[in-house]
């Protein structure tokens, strides 16, 4: 009988992680959707200048950060499960809100500030939907393939990047908007009708610990995580505006090209972090995306650029799982979501400043030169990772 059950978990448990992959995977289309359009919606329709386009992608991604340890310490006390569920819903009404934006065009400032409105209650849905998610297949896979949780949860996310860059751009060009915001509302209803009929996965009890302390405990790789989360930010908040400054053909191809590669190496390198551990796996990852910068940033045509955001995709794709087992590693299983929700903010950190930080640059010294910084801080988490390897050897 316990091995019937021990067979039975065996192949129940990954059958539930790919499920809540899928939900991930549709209700996310949301963000990905909206990342590239929105930028393009500032700039070409409310006609604002650079600063705002990164501000307007970046704000959500200042939400995630500020409330990451808010949505951690729910789905610990209260489970994956509710804070899933939470995540989806505020997601819907933020589609329903950035709407109302592309309805009153005229009216100045207005429609930038209801924007940010939206922008801001996406990003606290992404805070509780990715933590849920996250605590959720913990507890399902169990702190022994950590790793594979989070290569799996990170291939639905830029799985839907890569799909969700150019069906944005598509939505954008023949219904407007409005019409990305309508799909950001209904996405993530379609994610919690996957969510609903799962069983609760299991709450882990045990003293509340500060989120101060443990951050304490990881900083050393959220700040390698924050710098390699530069690469992406530029990639995700400007490709789409230098093809069309440009006039190259297929703008919204460039997070396409990330997102493939990003799921390609966690689909054939997902178990790395697990096997060979996380600072090896980090370490020639991390060069990889500096590849990839460079090429962007000196691309004299659309090949090469599209080469390297592949090449930061693929960069990109295992560094977060590899420094997410080390922090798994450190922590207690009743403060695993609070401590990747501390995790996580490192990253969100990176992608919400370098939005308007880049947008200026931008503005003074070309789209291209944004990619140099990207090449720059994927070179120093580089070498902060060598020499954290080197002092844990």
């Amino acid at each position: 009988m316990c091995f019937s059950t021990v067979s039975m978990q065996k192949y129940t448990a990954p059958r539930q992680l790919y499920r809540l992959s899928l939900l991930l995977f549709i209700s996310y289309l949301a963000v990905a959707i909206s990342m590239p359009t929105t930028s393009v919606f500032v700039s070409e329709t409310l006609h604002y200048n650079n600063f705002y386009s990164g501000l307007c992608v970046g704000i959500s991604f200042l939400s995630t950060i500020l409330t990451r340890g808010l949505a951690g310490t729910f789905a610990d006390q209260r489970g994956g499960r509710k804070a899933t569920v939470t995540g989806l819903i505020l997601y819907s009404l933020a589609g329903i809100i950035a709407s109302i934006s592309s309805w009153i065009t005229s009216y100045g400032m207005l429609p930038v500030i209801v924007l940010i409105l939206g922008r801001l209650l996406l990003g606290l849905g992404e805070s509780f939907t990715i933590v849920g998610v996250l605590a959720w297949g913990f507890s399902v896979m169990g702190n022994a393939r950590a790793g594979r949780v989070l290569a799996v949860v990170g291939m639905a996310l830029y799985g839907a990047f890569a799909v969700g860059s150019p069906l944005g751009m598509m939505i954008m060009h023949y219904w407007g908007y409005a019409s990305v915001c309508l799909a950001g509302f209904l996405l993530p209803l379609i994610g919690l009708s996957i969510a609903l009929p799962m069983a609760p996965p299991l709450i882990h009890r045990g003293a509340h610990t500060p989120l101060t302390e443990i951050i304490r405990r990881i900083w050393d790789l959220g700040v390698i995580v924050f710098a390699q989360g530069v690469g992406f930010a530029v990639v995700g908040a400007f490709m789409p505006l230098l093809f069309l400054q440009r006039h190259w053909e297929n703008a919204g191809w460039g997070l396409s090209a990330f997102g493939t590669a990003f799921v390609l190496v966690r689909i054939f390198c997902g178990h790395g972090p697990d096997r060979f551990g996380g600072k090896r796996i980090a370490i020639a990852s991390l060069f990889i995306e500096i590849v990839g910068q460079v090429f962007i940033w000196l691309a004299p045509d659309p090949a090469l650029a599209l080469a390297g955001a592949f090449f930061t995709g693929a960069g990109c794709s295992m560094v977060f799982p590899s420094m997410g087992v080390e922090v798994v590693g450190r922590v207690a299983p009743h403060l695993r979501a609070t401590a990747m929700g501390g995790f996580a903010a490192f990253q969100d950190l990176a992608y919400g400043a370098t939005g308007p930080v880049a947008g200026i640059v931008a503005d003074h010294a070309g789209f291209s030169s944004v990619y140099l910084i990207g090449a720059i801080s994927a070179a120093i988490a580089f070498i902060l990772c060598c020499r954290l390897k080197a002092s844990t050897s």
